[in-house]
This record gives structure tokens, sequence and C-alpha cells, in this order.
């Protein structure tokens, strides 16, 4: 646990340090209609690179997700992996770290979660993508809304033309506002049903490595009760891609409804006391 504790309480100091900068951020968020924050210089650069060092070169213990809609690896089963990516996976979902991050968005009843459903590590590889999309709705048992999505980007010397970048997109699809993944930066952004975001093709010879964490609350972001699955379109010129993703989404949705399952729901880790 000590690990655990250290990354929490480094992260407790430098939000705490950046809460005015956050909450400028959130309310006023440039560029976009989605707000979001972003904090740079996250953890003391040693440690930044410690945890980029124990994510596998070749993605050994990661799942594959290839698709019209996306190319990445992602992994949630933490134990077979460096502790490192476990205590740092973990910090993130402290309840003070929670609770600190809730207040200064104004978030207050948000809850992390324990399980990283459709959360954990990831890691693109040239050629990786993400094309637009809203996450699922709520999270794996159907009984708390998505609220907030942490991405912690850990690559050294990332840069835009690298590619894999973190795009906000408008609500037509039509642009989109580009977030370098830059290294030790971390990025929130609200989640709701006009919340489309994605990855640009990542460009770089070498791996893009990112923690991520959900949050949710009971409460829905808009008071009203919906639901919708993980729901992807083309990005602008994409016209297949968009008629595709049109079918999909609503093919996926209708299973998800009857059958009460999706994505990722049994790729989940053991929780963490």
């Amino acid at each position: 646990m000590a690990g655990r504790e250290m990354f929490t309480d480094l992260l407790l100091d430098k939000l705490g340090r950046s809460r005015a900068s956050i909450e400028g951020q959130w309310r006023h968020p440039a560029g976009s209609h989605i707000r979001h924050f972003v904090v740079d210089e996250l953890l003391p650069v040693e440690l930044c690179r410690r945890i980029h060092d124990a994510f596998p070169s070749n993605a050994s213990g990661f799942f594959r997700r290839d698709s019209f809609r996306e190319r990445k690896k992602t992994a949630t089963d933490l134990a077979v992996l460096d502790p490192i990516l476990s205590d740092i996976t973990y910090a993130f979902q402290d309840r003070r770290v929670v609770d600190l991050i809730g207040s200064a968005v104004g978030m207050p009843a948000l809850e992390p979660d324990p399980l990283l459903y459709a959360a954990g590590l990831s890691m693109m590889f040239k050629g990786d993508f993400l094309n637009p999309h809203i996450d699922n709705s709520h999270d794996r048992e159907r009984r708390r809304y998505r609220r907030l999505n942490l991405l912690y980007y850990v690559s050294p010397d990332w840069t835009l033309e690298d590619g894999g970048n973190f795009e906000l997109w408008d609500g037509r699809r039509t642009s989109a506002k580009t977030i370098v993944s830059a290294t030790n930066r971390l990025v929130a952004m609200e989640t709701n049903r006009t919340s489309w975001h994605g990855v640009s093709p990542v460009r770089a010879a070498r791996a893009r490595c990112c923690v991520s964490t959900y949050y949710f609350s009971r409460q829905s972001p808009d008071a009203t009760d919906y639901f919708h699955v993980t729901s992807f379109t083309g990005r602008p010129g994409e016209r297949w891609r968009r008629v595709l993703g049109a079918a999909d989404n609503a093919l996926r949705g209708a299973i998800a409804r009857v059958f009460k399952a999706g994505r990722g729901r049994n790729r989940v880790n053991a929780p963490k006391n």
C-alpha cells in the first residue's frame, strides 16, 4: 500500500495547488462545448518515467480492440503487471482524490469505480486510433451514470506530430479541439450525451501509454433518465463510417437493452481494499 499512498498524497498535493486553474478551465472550456481541464507536470518526472517504463513493451496482458470504431490495446487485469501500474491507477480511485476533483468541478456526489469498468490502462501503437464517440452512459451494473473521464499520459517527449492526441469534437462532429497527449499530463472531461471525443491516429513508431479512470454518480448529468452504449461515428469525410456507425450503435444498443450486456462487461479488475 505504500506506493499507492505515495501516489495518492502526490495527487492530492498537485491537484490541491492546481484547484484555481481547474475551476477556471472547467467554467470556461476554451475551444469546446465539453467541460474539461488539463493539469501538466502531474507527478515528479522520475515517477512518470517509472510508470511509463512499467508498461510492457509488447503489450503483454493487454486486450486488443480492432474494428472500424477503434484500434488499441487495453488492460484491467492489473495483477499480472508491474505493481506501480496498479498503484497509480488506484490512487486516482482514492476517495480523497475523487472528492477533491468532484468539489473543484461542482460534482460533489462523484463515486470511484474499483472494478475499472472500461478504464484501466491503454497502449496505442502506430496506426492505432479512436474514432469520435460518446462513452457508455452507465457503470457495469447500470446503477450509476458515467460523469467524468480522467486520462493520464506518460509516454516521454510526446508531441502533436506523434499523433495519438486527444480530441474534443463539436456536436456535429465536424471539427475538434486537439489536446496533445503530452508527457505527465492529466486531462479530465465530463461525460454525457453530447461529449463526443476521440484519439487521432498514432504516427509515432512507439507506444502511446495512458492511465484512464472514470467517476460515476447516481445523478444523471441532465436530470433525465437515459441509457446508451458507447456510440461511434466517422470523422469528417468518412461517410461510410458514419453510416455504419449509426447502424452499429442502434444494433448494439438494442441488444444491450434486451440482454443487459455490452462491450467489456466482463473485462473488469478485482476490487482492491
